[in-house]
C-alpha cells in the first residue's frame, strides 16, 4: 500500500475535526484558546488518531465513527507533551523545529493549556454528538480505557519513573516499565478505541491488543535509536538530549546494536498479530514497519 498517501489523508482529516473541535483563538480566555491550538497544530505526525481509524477499520467498522475518539487521543498526547517540555521536566525549547509553548506563551499557559486539552478531550468523549454515534456501554469502554492508559498507572506513571530513574543504574525491568507505560500506553488505548468503535469481538481485540502491545514498545526504541543517530532538522528537537539527561533508553542499557534487533523484533511479532484480521490491517501492518524503520 501507499502509506505516505495513506497517512498524508488521515492525518488531513484529523487536522480538519481537530479545527472543528477545539475552541477557536478568539474565545474567551483567548490566550489559553491560541496556546491550546499553538501545540496542537505545531505539525504532529497523528499516529495515535491514526491508529484508532486504522484499528476501527481493521475490524470492519466505520473510521468516520472514531474521529472523534482519535482526536481525543491527540488532545491528550499533546498535552503530555506540553507539560514534558516544561523546566521542570525535561525543558526543552524545541518541539517538532517550533519553540515548545512555555517558550512561546510563559509556563503558566503552557501548564493550563495541558490542562485544558487533557479536559477537552474528556468533554468531547462524553459529549452528546459523540455520544450518538457510539453506544453507551462502548463510550463507557473508551472512556476508561483511555483514562486508565493516561493516569497513574499508565503515561503518567511512566513519566514518573522515568524523571526518578535519570542518571541513575536501574535495571531491565524498570526500562520496560517506563516505556510501556510513559509511551507505549497511549498508542495501545488508541489502537484498542479504535477496535472498540468497531465492533470488535474477542479474537479481533485480542489481535489487536498484542499489536498494540508491540507497536508501542517499538516506537519508544525507535525514539531512543534517533535520539543517538537522527538529525535534527528531521527530528525537530535537539538530538542527544535523552543521553545529556541521563534518561533510561534501550541503546543506554543494552547498545545501539541491541536495541535495534529488538525493535525489528517487536515489529515482526506487531504484524503476525494482525494474521487474523486478514486484509484489512494492512495499515496497521505498514505503520508498524514505519515506526520501526523511520528516520524521524
Amino acid at each position: 500500500m501507499d502509506l505516505k498517501n495513506y497517512l498524508g489523508q488521515r492525518a488531513a482529516l484529523v487536522d480538519k475535526a481537530l479545527d472543528a473541535l477545539l475552541p477557536a483563538e478568539d474565545t474567551l480566555p483567548a490566550t489559553l484558546h491560541k496556546a491550546m491550538r499553538y501545540s496542537v497544530f505545531a505539525g504532529g505526525k497523528r499516529i495515535r488518531p491514526i491508529l484508532a481509524l486504522a484499528a476501527c477499520e481493521a475490524v470492519g467498522g466505520n473510521p468516520q465513527q472514531a474521529l472523534p475518539v482519535a482526536c481525543a487521543l491527540e488532545m491528550i498526547h499533546t498535552y503530555s507533551l506540553i507539560h514534558d517540555d516544561l523546566p521542570a521536566m525535561d525543558d526543552d525549547d524545541f518541539r517538532r523545529g517550533r519553540p515548545t509553548s512555555h517558550k512561546v506563551f510563559g509556563e503558566a499557559s503552557a501548564i493550563l493549556a495541558g490542562d485544558a486539552l487533557l479536559t477537552q478531550a474528556f468533554v468531547l468523549l462524553s459529549s452528546p454528538a459523540t455520544c450518538e454515534q457510539i453506544p453507551a456501554h462502548t463510550t463507557l469502554q473508551i472512556l476508561h480505557t483511555i483514562a486508565r492508559c493516561s493516569g497513574s498507572m499508565g503515561m503518567v506513571g511512566g513519566q514518573v519513573v522515568d524523571m526518578e530513574s535519570e542518571g541513575k543504574q536501574v535495571d531491565f525491568p524498570v526500562l520496560e516499565y517506563i516505556h510501556t507505560r510513559k509511551t507505549g500506553a497511549l498508542l495501545l488505548a488508541s489502537i484498542q478505541c479504535g477496535g472498540l468503535v468497531g465492533a470488535a469481538d474477542d479474537g479481533a481485540m485480542a489481535a489487536l491488543t498484542a499489536y498494540g502491545e508491540a507497536a508501542g514498545l517499538a516506537f519508544q526504541i525507535a525514539d531512543d535509536i534517533l535520539d543517538i543517530v537522527g538529525e535534527q532538522t528531521e527530528l525537530g528537537k535537539d538530538v542527544g538530549s535523552d543521553l545529556a539527561r541521563g534518561k533510561v533508553t534501550y541503546p543506554a542499557l543494552l547498545g545501539l546494536p541491541a536495541a535495534r534487533e529488538r525493535a525489528q523484533e517487536l515489529k515482526e511479532i506487531a504484524v503476525r498479530a494482525l494474521a487474523p484480521l486478514g486484509a484489512a490491517a494492512e495499515p496497521l501492518k505498514a505503520i508498524a514497519r514505519h515506526i520501526v524503520d523511520r528516520s524521524s
